[in-house]
C-alpha cells in the first residue's frame, strides 16, 4: 500500500514508537488520528504536528484500549473527520509484569479489540474499503525473556493472532490485511524503572542476562521499518527490526 493520501489510526501514539509512527506517516503524506490515553500529551502532539503538516491532516482522540466503547469512538471520530480509515496500528502497550492483568488487557486484549474494530469499520463485508492492520509485537514475541514471562506471553500471542487473522481466509472475507512489526529494544518510555516492572526483584539478574546483547535502536529506525512493511508486506507476515539493522521478514515453517 502506498501511504500517501491514506488515513491511519494509531494507538499509543503520543510517545515512544507510536509517536514516531505518527511522524513518519505524516512525512509520507498520510492523515493521522493520534489515539492515546494521555490527553495532555496527545493534544500537545497533535497541535504541534498540525502546525507543521496542516490542521486537516492530524486529530487527537483520547483512547483507552481497555475501554471498548471509547476505543470504538476513536474509530467513529476518525471516520467522521477524514471520511474513512485505511490503516490501523495497534501499538499501545506496557511492560509491567507486576500489574500483569492490566498488561494483558492492554497488550493483548487491546490488540484484539483494535483488530476486530478494524474488521468492523474497514471490512468490505461491512461496507468498508478494506485496509491494513499493523500489530506491534516485540523481539520477545519470537524469543521470550525469562525475566518478563507475562509480557513475553502477550507479545507472542500477538504474532499468533496476526498470522491467523492475516490468513487469506479472513482477508477474502473482510479485505483487511493484518501484519506484525516486532521491534527489539528501542529508545522509548517502555522501560522506566525495570526493578518496579518485574514480577519479582529477584528477576533483575535474569533481566540483565536477557538484555546483555541488546543494542537499543532509535525509534526513527522503527518508523522507517513501518513504512517498508506497509509498502511491501503481505497479510499474515511478521517482521523483526532489531539492533538498528534493516527490517526483515520472519519465516515460519509451513503447516
Amino acid at each position: 500500500m502506498e501511504v500517501k493520501g491514506r488515513v491511519a489510526l494509531v494507538t499509543g501514539a503520543s510517545s515512544g514508537i507510536g509517536r514516531t509512527y505518527v511522524e513518519e506517516l505524516l512525512n509520507q503524506g498520510a492523515k493521522v488520528s493520534i489515539c492515546d490515553i494521555n490527553a495532555e500529551e496527545g493534544e500537545k502532539l497533535a497541535s504541534g504536528l498540525s502546525s507543521k503538516h496542516g490542521k486537516d491532516r492530524v486529530i487527537f482522540c483520547q483512547c483507552d484500549v481497555t475501554d471498548y466503547p471509547q476505543f470504538e469512538e476513536s474509530f467513529r471520530t476518525t471516520i467522521s473527520t477524514f471520511g474513512h480509515i485505511d490503516i490501523v496500528i495497534n501499538n499501545a502497550g506496557i511492560m509491567n509484569d507486576r500489574f500483569w492483568e492490566l498488561e494483558v488487557d492492554i497488550n493483548l486484549n487491546g490488540v484484539i479489540r483494535g483488530t476486530l474494530l478494524a474488521q468492523r469499520y474497514l471490512g468490505i463485508d461491512k461496507g468498508g474499503r478494506g485496509g491494513i492492520v499493523i500489530n506491534t509485537g516485540s523481539n520477545v514475541s519470537l524469543n521470550p525473556y525469562v525475566s518478563v514471562p507475562i509480557y513475553s506471553a502477550t507479545k507472542a500471542a500477538i504474532v499468533s493472532l496476526t498470522r491467523a487473522f492475516g490468513d487469506k481466509y479472513h482477508v477474502d472475507l473482510t479485505g483487511v490485511s493484518v501484519m506484525a512489526l516486532c521491534p527489539s529494544a528501542t529508545d522509548s518510555n517502555l522501560v522506566r524503572d525495570v526493578g518496579k516492572q518485574l514480577l519479582s526483584p529477584r528477576y533483575e539478574d535474569a533481566w540483565r542476562r536477557d538484555t546483555a546483547s541488546s543494542i537499543p535502536q532509535k525509534a526513527e529506525h522503527v518508523g522507517k521499518a513501518l513504512i517498508h512493511v506497509l509498502s511491501t508486506g503481505k497479510s499474515g507476515s511478521v517482521w523483526l527490526v532489531e539492533n538498528g539493522q534493516p527490517v526483515r521478514e520472519v519465516i515460519f515453517p509451513k503447516h
